[in-house]
């Protein structure tokens, strides 16, 4: 082919691309339920008359020069802008409608984006309505997976979660209720069961990051080999198996909020170095990557082994102890708290209500008393399922010391622990009477089926304040 003749053809070719251009944009603006122009700045500087009466607008007057989101609020023409990449199929909510839409940059002869083009293309779509109701339904379970996660994170314990009034349960909500109103690491010192968790959570709940997810992790209950991936994650590709797309970890999962960390005394030493780091940093790589990784990550820590003997048996970093015990908190363990027994009774036996649909029940004294007597070397945790035991093998409403014969007959040392047991369960009931009645004696002796005189000479024993309590 000559020179010519490709010239010609060119000039030609050219012709007939502008021609199908105005072409395309006619049929466009026939055929679409309506079109608008806006200018660099977002600015409407065109709409034809199907778009004006979509809006409810009889002039263009009224929509030329005005900022596009004022007409059309969900407009993404400023994004097209910006991107400077069309939007080509696109489904856009407006009042209770949903109408299938398309936009694209708009450029000058120098290639420069000076404005964005949009057309409605479907607005009544009765032939989409299979394609709109799967979108609709993938929406819907993409809210609800969002809800979902929100949950998981968010703390499920408060304050008022750990329970007990007395002096020991008071001094751990105070401790715990000022960690909250800081920003350093805690560490929580305790035996199993005393509610290590409980008050991590309630921690972060009282704190600047409650909107933000509380992630734990057991160092007790991750393989060894594994704890790396499990708190820094896995880059894509970063070993033969592993999966294309890289897998969080724990730090980043908890970018921003509070971090977990329960029995630390069971991290290995290898990778109390690498936490001490990230500690130090706030940053880290993951594993199988050389890039770095910033995070904004609180720590608690609890452990139920003594980290002092650790330390001098070599098996904790001391550089890591004291970088995690800026705040120490020691849970009592049940057997100093006896005061909340009948509090903590009341709790659980709630919860196992809740939980497994059986009868509501309540503790009689007899068996409180007996409970009291108890060791309770897993604290809490034991009594729960003491209680949900008693609850499954008895049909009593009101659980009498019968029902939890199998506990055992009390320790040899029982008889003081006895002792101290019921005066401990007196001073709680005695305190809640006298609460629910306003201090006064005389009525709270009548809900115990007590004369006055009788409360007054036991209010006297137990070493209660009188004054406080008329």
């Amino acid at each position: 082919m000559s020179n010519h003749i490709t010239e010609a053809f060119l000039k030609d070719s050219d012709a007939i691309h502008k021609h199908a251009m105005a072409s395309l944009f006619a049929q466009l603006d026939s055929l679409c339920e309506g079109a608008i122009t806006v200018d660099r700045h977002g600015r409407i500087a065109w709409i034809n008359d199907k778009y004006l009466a979509m809006l409810g607008l009889g002039d263009a007057r009224q929509a030329l020069g005005r900022d596009v989101e004022e007409l059309i609020p969900n407009s993404l023409m400023r994004e097209v802008m910006r991107s400077n990449l069309p939007i080509l199929l696109d489904i856009m909510s407006f009042g209770k409608q949903s109408m299938v839409v398309t936009r694209m940059p708009l450029h000058d002869d120098a290639g420069e984006v000076v404005g964005a083009i949009g057309f409605v293309l479907y607005e009544k779509m009765n032939y989409l309505k299979p394609l709109l109701a799967k979108f609709a339904a993938l929406q819907a379970e993409l809210a609800l997976a969002r809800r979902g996660l929100a949950e998981s994170r968010r703390p499920k314990h408060t304050l008022d979660s750990y329970i007990g009034g007395g002096p020991a349960s008071a001094e751990v909500k105070r401790l715990a209720g000022r960690a909250g109103r800081q920003d350093a690491s805690v560490l929580l010192l305790g035996e199993t069961g005393t509610g290590k968790e409980i008050v991590a959570s309630a921690i972060h709940a009282a704190s600047p990051r409650a909107a933000l997810p509380f992630i734990g992790i057991n160092m007790a209950a991750v393989p060894e080999a594994l704890l790396e991936a499990e708190f820094f994650g896995v880059a894509p590709g970063a070993f033969t198996g592993a999966d294309k797309r890289a897998r969080e970890g724990k730090f980043k999962l908890a970018d921003g909020g509070t971090l977990f960390l329960d029995e630390i005394g069971d991290l290995p030493l290898a990778m109390q170095g690498k936490l001490l780091r990230v500690l130090q940093e706030q940053e880290f790589e993951l594993l199988g990557s050389n890039s770095v990784v910033r995070v904004d990550v609180r720590v608690i820590a609890a452990t139920s082994v003594d980290l002092g003997r650790l330390m001098r048996e070599g098996r904790f970093r001391s550089d890591l102890y004291y970088r995690l015990n800026v705040l120490q908190i020691t849970l009592p363990p049940l057997r100093e708290r006896l005061e909340d027994m009948p509090a903590l009774c009341d709790a659980l036996l709630e919860q196992i209500s809740q939980r497994t649909g059986m009868a509501l029940r309540t503790v009689g004294a007899g068996a409180m008393a007996l409970l009291a007597a108890c060791r309770w070397p897993g604290n809490v945790r034991e009594l729960a399922n003491a209680l949900e035991r008693a609850c499954i093998l008895s049909d009593n409403l009101a659980l009498g010391a019968a029902d939890f014969a199998f506990l055992g007959p009390p320790p040899a040392s029982a008889k003081l622990q006895y002792a101290d047991a019921l005066a401990a369960f007196d001073r709680a009931i005695i305190g809640a009477a006298l609460q629910d009645n306003a201090g006064k004696v005389p009525a709270a002796a009548r809900q115990l089926g007590m004369s006055r005189a009788t409360l007054y000479k036991r209010i006297a024993a137990l070493g209660m304040s009188a004054r406080a309590a008329s």
